[in-house]
């Protein structure tokens, strides 16, 4: 019996051509993710953050001024999850500023 490579090498052609079409998505710079985190914190202090939740809204800038870094230092997956973790602590600072503002009404 005889085993044809021509099929074992198609797959793995075109597996290798998958793996590098994902990693050249992951390693472009966070444009979007860095614009969502700055926007987050906007909106964050315009809901009080600043006075309210100081401590969540100081966390989100610290992470962002991080993705900032390594945006320059152009480390993209690192720049990328620091710029989802200040755009989450962010949305944190609102919430937890809005509910404070509500108890005190």
């Amino acid at each position: 019996m005889k085993l044809s490579l021509r099929p074992i090498l198609l797959f793995i052609g075109a597996l290798f051509a998958t793996l590098l079409l994902a990693t050249a998505c992951e390693t472009g710079p966070p444009v979007q993710e860095m614009s969502d985190a700055r926007q987050a914190i906007a909106v964050a202090r315009e809901a009080g953050a600043e006075d309210h939740a100081a401590a969540e809204l100081f966390a989100a800038e610290e992470y962002l001024h991080s993705a900032e870094q390594k945006l320059s230092d152009q480390a993209y997956a690192d720049a990328r999850h620091d710029a989802l973790q200040a755009k989450s602590k962010a949305q944190d600072a609102r919430q937890l500023s809005e509910e404070k503002q509500a108890e005190n009404k």
